[in-house]
């Protein structure tokens, strides 16, 4: 028993399983938010720690996956919460090479290249952006966020492309984290989409959760999402409605927030193995907008989501200056943008 009367039980697993708590919610507890209610069992894991595996989808209600911090238990309810094991080592110096678009004692606005994880996970344990960091800045760097996430502010998917801040020291990582959370940080990308959207301009603000299927993905979900707005504009159309060159920028940081918003308004990103059309349907809207078969074959072969972190401002946490910065489509998206321009 709990100090406040919730019945828990914990399975020791074996290092390389999950550790499993099952938690039984009485009656006394009825009404209480998850996640604070959570964390105030014995499982000495921190309400942080909890909030992480709830959005994540590691915790059960009565063998349902919970992601909402905020939902209110109720007596009766079984609540299961599955910890997986802790990767085996901390992220390890490695000397792989930086774009580096500025720099100082405080802080790093760096160019990402599609491709390159961001931080260790399961499955990719080396050659990160983690990994190099600690090469470039050895001991100075930030460890708030995690021994496995050092000076991470904010993350881009795997194969999305651009900019990217990371904080050198605790000062700089709370400034940031703090513009991050109050907007004043704000992100803007370029993404080619499919279709052509009804409105040049407009706002998509619908929550954001958890797949209720597919753990891994996520999904517009009105019941149990966290707000998420996403402003976009269309810059230019390609190939009578075929496709658009969007640029979005984000008032909230959900994960792959502008992917999800833009295929729930039925313009999902080119490229987008997840969230993207189906192959026939995209060769059928290449053909109708008459593009060259080759052409059209390169386009539907491109290899990743569509999308360019390709402005960041803020102001400096250590001097209060504004700054921004901005970087240009990398190659891949440049060709991307002559081929759907190879129609007139």
């Amino acid at each position: 028993m709990t100090d406040d009367g919730g019945a828990l039980s914990g399975d020791n697993a074996d290092e390389s399983e999950d550790e499993i708590f099952t938690i039984d919610v009485l009656e006394s507890d009825q009404g209480e938010r998850l996640d604070r209610w959570l964390a105030a069992q014995d499982t000495g894991l921190s309400r942080t720690r909890l909030k992480q595996l709830i959005t994540e989808g590691a915790v059960l209600a009565d063998g349902k996956p919970c992601d909402d911090p905020s939902f209110k238990i109720r007596a009766g309810l079984r609540l299961t919460v599955m910890v997986p094991p802790p990767l085996d080592d901390t992220p390890v110096p490695e000397n792989i090479p930086l774009a580096i678009v500025y720099e100082d004692s405080d802080l790093l606005v760096i160019n990402k290249p599609a491709g390159l994880v961001v931080h260790p996970a399961p499955g990719h344990s080396r050659g990160t952006l983690v990994n190099a960091l600690l090469f470039h800045c050895g001991e100075s760097l930030s460890g708030i966020g995690g021994v496995r996430r050092p000076g991470i502010v904010h993350r881009l998917d795997k194969d999305t492309s651009g900019l990217m801040i990371v904080a050198k020291n605790d000062k700089a990582h709370q400034g940031l984290s703090a513009q991050l959370a109050d907007r004043t940080l704000s992100r803007h990308y370029r993404a080619f989409v499919w279709g052509k959207p009804n409105l040049r301009r407009s706002t998509v603000d619908i929550p954001i959760g958890r797949h209720h299927v597919n753990r891994q993905k996520m999904a517009v979900n009105q019941k149990n999402g966290r707000t998420a707005i996403t402003h976009y504009e269309i810059l230019e159309m390609f190939g009578d409605g075929v496709a658009a060159l969007a640029e979005c920028r984000l008032e909230t940081g959900r994960t792959h927030q502008i992917r999800v918003h833009m295929a729930h308004i039925q313009h999902p990103l080119v490229g987008d193995p997840v969230y993207g059309i189906q192959p026939t349907a995209a060769a059928a809207l290449l053909k109708k907008g008459r593009y060259e078969p080759e052409a059209a074959a390169a386009i539907r072969a491109f290899p990743r989501q569509a999308l360019h972190a390709g402005r960041i401002a803020f102001i400096h946490p250590g001097t209060g200056a504004e700054m921004a910065f901005e970087r240009p489509l990398p190659p891949d998206m440049e060709r991307l943008l002559s081929l759907f321009k190879s129609i007139g």
